[in-house]
């Protein structure tokens, strides 16, 4: 398995979890709100170079 398909398994598997454990509308803010904070913690260059390359150069 590789290593994004492991982050995946491990954030799908979060994600089921949160659904049972916390309110669906908790588990609905921390899986929104963790990447949007995320990409707001970026500076500007580097927002911008985020949105020139396409999701599969990322990984890279």
């Amino acid at each position: 398995m590789s290593r994004n398909a492991k982050i995946a398994a491990g954030g799908v598997a979060a994600g089921i979890i949160m659904l049972f454990w916390l309110p669906w509308w908790a588990a609905l803010l921390i899986v929104l709100g963790v990447p949007a904070a995320a990409y707001l913690a970026l500076d500007s260059g580097q927002r911008r170079r985020l949105r020139r390359v396409t999701s599969k150069e990322i990984g890279r």
